[in-house]
């Protein structure tokens, strides 16, 4: 019997029983060569389980979650469920079973009206491992005392032991939202929700709000709990390649057998309709009044899980909004009152009645009426135009190429299967809506030879829909310190009445609160796999190649779908410095641009109707023996469907061969490149700290921080502010023919015929001149600290080290994961309430960094890093070792699928990272012993080779005073 005979089985039909569970559903999903099934347990607990002949074993669990506050309850519950359950009574065995497990994705989320727990991998001993740590953690939590003042809140002195000091709050979760709550996409989703849905959950933040997290009382967090998690209110999601039985029967053992039946009424009614449309505002801290603000118009939808609406909500925001030549969209961004669309644009089924939305960022705030009238009169010529037949086809072309790619990219494919089923699925209505789109396809197809299907939406949805909020986020530069100020008054208010008794009492806790923390947990009772269970062998798709002038094709035969990828990757010759610096602005120019007398709108619908999209990234890495060896290319890639090919070509040819950069749409691209950087900075500031303190020490980081990080956002601020858009057009001309100079390697990704597609158009392009040598000054070595609106710390600290050959650095990769697990976690998060941290090791670009993320410390941070190495005479054994090692070895092994595997594998080989070269590293990877970890900690991460830098919303020398650092800081 063949496996797929095995997943196929006639027997289970609607009606089998199979133990306490009834199939519901059996479906087949041809597309995707999977069989899907649908159950009910007696208890009402419900199951979906998608057979597919894929080892990536996928776990879920979703519970309907509903707060009817803003004391982010269920996100406070989603972390304490995982620190300690009845059979797992460790202080973290979430945190704990990440080095012990191979898994290809663990995590946790809670959404506005729902939390799940999630996990898969590829190791079969590995899914029933952390299958039973889930099981046992949702449904049998301990929920300590202790864990809810760590993760939810908590009185605690600034020097905890001091009764004089200042007292503050502190709290995971009350310093994840701080951070998050600075951020203008979070601060616009939560006011959006709670302008469109006033009356229901949506109206309430369930991450917490800083201001109301104090208010949970350890009784409500427990109550929540009872009421939430229970088998009644679950629903379950497997999916992998093993029998059907042995995923329910570990189900039933571990949890469902342990209750009784139970009645919980977690639906959400209909919003009652506004009967006229409101103006809303919101504040969040920063001081850019020029560009800071956004403004959007915003609509309460139809229902989300109904198939019909929910596809052709889809679409129509596609149409109207899905590229650059979208005609909302462009008429938005050509107007020049802001620079990109606002946070939150698009149409948003993640409610129960869906919402669609849009509006501008960049801009100031006085220019929002303008905005929402703009929309308003755009969607009102739309709809009297009417909707082009073209672009609702290209959308549709979009929707087919999402049903049929089969793809581990950025998700694995389990979970993106999972995530389309699950909103219907929880809404009471049919998940398979959401995997086959076919029925409502058809239903669309046929509506539209009936009459005006979308015109008819935009009129009766959107205009004459009087549920519409028009919302303006604006910049408050004195709200980061009135949030203070409030914090500083809450903790006053809230400790008034305490006693001298009371006060003592929060002394001793936290003290026992640290020493708990220190305590030395008996993790043996965990789950654990072996060495031997790491994979030795590195993949070796086949391929072939050939070369063709200045080009070498590789052509790499894989199960695609009918999909075919095609890369194309230029080693440049030398550039100057101002032409590496210009580099990643053309990447993100040249594909957003017109191309062989196209205009920009032009082609880029005729991107959206024949292909899935092409990119272009500009990228830098190094030589596996040398990390001077810097290796500076430029990346165009794009997919299409078999019958498309050739216009996938046709279409990379002509962007390859002739670009047309222009000034008016040159200054829109630069605009909104501005306004992406500078919004991802509070959410990432950890790995622009990171990036600053590693430019002072490694060339290829120093030209990342110049292409990418902080100096490059300050280089496009500054083309801003000159204006000297035809200069730069004029420069990026010059570059164009720079790069047809270089070598180009191509890499087709396909099945079948498709493999030989024709690709002499392109391999004709490139004059093949060798790659030349790329020098790049390094950032002064002077710790760097950039400060923004946020009040938290992103805190890092780098060394540079080896190449990827030397005998040294798999021991620096195992040393990156035990300070990660063992000590960094502990002593940034659960000590000192960070949301983060940890250490990171990139072997082919050899620095090691330590790094924290929403931090609320400065001076301790860079103390628990000094300090790592007196860490490592501590009682570390063969456990702490070898979990390091396994959690070491799961980067050099990752999920792939069909149109990854051969790319990586082509272009690996070309760098020199052949599998011999990676199965050498992993060799020495098995062989570390903890004394390699001291030696190359001793030799390679000194404090007279460390670099520093923070991200952070205050000077910091102050506090760094005491650790012998003096941060030189500039505002970003």
């Amino acid at each position: 019997m063949t496996v797929t005979d095995r997943l196929t089985r006639s027997d289970l039909t609607p009606g089998t029983r199979l133990g306490r569970y009834t199939v519901e559903r059996a479906v087949p999903l041809e597309g995707i060569q999977a069989t899907y099934y649908q159950l009910r347990h007696e208890l009402g607990a419900r199951h979906i389980h998608i057979a597919r002949n894929d080892d990536n074993q996928t776990f879920a669990v979703f519970f309907p979650t509903v707060p009817t506050d803003s004391t982010g309850v269920a996100h406070i519950l989603e972390h304490t469920a995982l620190m300690g359950s009845r059979n797992y009574p460790v202080a973290d065995p979430f945190f704990a079973m990440i080095p012990r497990s191979l898994s290809t994705f663990m995590n946790a989320m809670t959404a506005s009206d729902w939390t799940t727990y999630l996990f898969s991998t590829r190791n079969k001993a590995d899914y029933f491992n952390l299958l039973g740590i889930y099981l046992d953690a949702a449904f049998f939590p301990l929920l300590r005392y202790e864990s809810f003042r760590r993760d939810g809140h908590r009185f605690e002195n600034a020097v905890p032991s001091d009764i004089r000091s200042e007292l503050k709050m502190q709290g995971v979760v009350y310093n994840e939202m701080k951070g998050a709550m600075a951020t203008p996409s979070s601060v616009l989703w939560k006011a959006l929700q709670k302008a469109l849905y006033p009356d229901l959950t949506y109206a309430n933040n369930s991450g917490g709000e800083p201001s109301a997290i104090p208010n949970l009382t350890y009784q409500g967090l427990k109550d929540f709990h009872a009421a939430h998690y229970h088998p009644s209110n679950a629903y379950f999601y497997t999916y992998g390649n093993l029998p059907l039985e042995e995923y329910l029967n570990a189900i039933e053992t571990g949890v469902l057998s342990h209750f009784s039946p139970s009645e919980l009424d977690v639906s959400i009614p209909d919003q009652t309709p506004f009967t006229q449309p409101q103006q809303v505002s919101a504040s969040y801290p920063s001081s850019d009044a020029e560009r800071g603000a956004q403004a959007l118009v915003a609509w309460k939808l139809g229902h989300s899980f109904d198939p019909d609406l929910n596809l052709r909500w889809s679409v129509l925001s596609e149409v109207l909004l899905g590229n650059p030549a979208a005609p909302l969209t462009r008429t938005l961004i050509e107007s020049g009152l802001g620079s990109a669309l606002s946070d939150g644009s698009g149409y948003q089924d993640s409610f129960r009645e869906g919402a669609f939305a849009v509006g501008l960022k960049g801009l100031s705030a006085d220019k929002a009426e303008a905005v929402q009238a703009l929309v308003l009169k755009t969607l009102e010529q739309i709809a009297t135009e009417g909707v082009p037949a073209k672009l609702v086809d290209s959308a549709l072309h979009q929707f087919e190429i999402a049903q049929k790619e089969v793809s581990n990219a950025g998700w694995p494919y389990s979970l993106k299967l999972m995530f389309r089923a699950v909103g219907p699925w929880l809404y009471g209505a049919d998940p398979l809506d959401g995997l086959n789109l076919d029925a409502a396809l058809e239903r669309l197809r046929i509506a539209r030879t009936e009459g005006s299907v979308f015109e008819d939406m935009i009129r009766s949805d959107l205009l004459n829909n009087p549920h519409r909020v028009s919302l303006t986020l604006v910049p408050d530069p004195a709200m980061q310190d009135a949030q203070a100020e409030a914090e500083r008054e809450m903790v006053a208010r809230l400790s008034r009445d305490f006693t001298e008794e009371d006060r003592q009492r929060i002394v001793q806790e936290a003290v026992a609160l640290l020493a708990d923390q220190d305590k030395a947990d008996d993790v043996s009772i965990l789950p654990t796999l072996a060495l031997s269970d790491v994979t030795r062998k590195v993949a070796r798709p086949l391929y072939t190649t050939e070369q063709v002038g200045g080009a070498l094709v590789g052509r790499v035969d894989q199960p695609t779908s009918g999909m075919v990828y095609l890369d194309v990757q230029v080693r440049l010759p030398e550039l100057s410095p101002e032409e590496l610096d210009l580099l990643p602005l053309y990447a993100f120019a040249v594909t957003r641009s017109g191309a062989a007398g196209q205009d920009y709108v032009a082609l880029t619908r005729r991107i959206e109707a024949v292909t899935g999209g092409v990119s272009a990234s500009a990228g830098v890495g190094t030589g596996p023996d040398d990390l001077n060896d810097l290796r500076v290319s430029l990346s165009f890639g794009g997919k299409a469907l078999g019958r498309n090919a050739g216009e996938l070509v046709g279409v990379l040819h002509d962007i390859l061969t002739t670009p047309e950069f222009e000034t008016g749409r040159l200054e829109q691209l630069v605009k909104q490149r501005v306004a992406g950087q500078k919004a991802s900075i509070v959410g990432s500031g950890n790995a622009y700290a990171g990036r600053l303190a590693a430019a002072q020490l490694s060339t290829e980081a120093a030209l990342e921080e110049r292409q990418g990080g902080l100096a490059a956002l300050k280089r496009m601020e500054a083309l801003v502010e000159s204006g000297d858009w035809a200069g730069t057009v004029k420069r990026l001309n010059a570059l164009h023919l720079r790069i047809l100079e270089g070598q180009a390697r191509l890499c087709l990704t396909a099945s079948g015929d498709d493999l030989r597609l024709d690709l002499r158009s392109l391999t004709g392009l490139f004059a093949g001149e060798v790659a030349g040598r790329v020098t790049t000054p390094l950032t002064p070595r002077v710790p760097q600290a950039r400060t923004t609106d946020t009040p938290v710390a992103y805190n890092a600290v780098a060394f540079l080290t080896v190449p990827y050959t030397h005998p040294d650095s798999p021991a620096l990769l195992v040393l990156s994961r035990l300070l990660s697990s063992e000590y960094l976690l502990k002593e940034l998060r659960e000590k000192g309430g960070a949301y983060g941290g940890g250490a990171g090791y990139d072997a082919r670009g050899g620095v090691f960094r330590m790094t924290s993320y929403r931090d609320p410390n400065i001076s301790r941070t860079f103390d628990v890093f000094r300090q790592a190495r007196e860490f490592l005479d501590t009682d570390l054994g063969v456990r702490e070792l070898t979990e390091a090692i396994l959690g070491a070895s799961k980067g050099l092994d990752p999920l792939t699928s069909p149109d990854t595997v051969g790319r990586m594998r082509f272009y690996g080989d070309l760098g020199g990272y052949t599998p011999e070269v990676q199965e050498t590293f992993l060799e020495g990877l098995l062989r570390v012993k903890l004394d390699d970890l001291k030696r190359v900690m001793d030799t390679y991460l000194t404090p007279d080779k460390a670099a520093y830098a923070l991200v952070a919303g205050r000077d910091p020398n102050i506090e760094t005073e005491g650790e012998g650092l003096t941060f030189e800081v500039a505002a970003i």
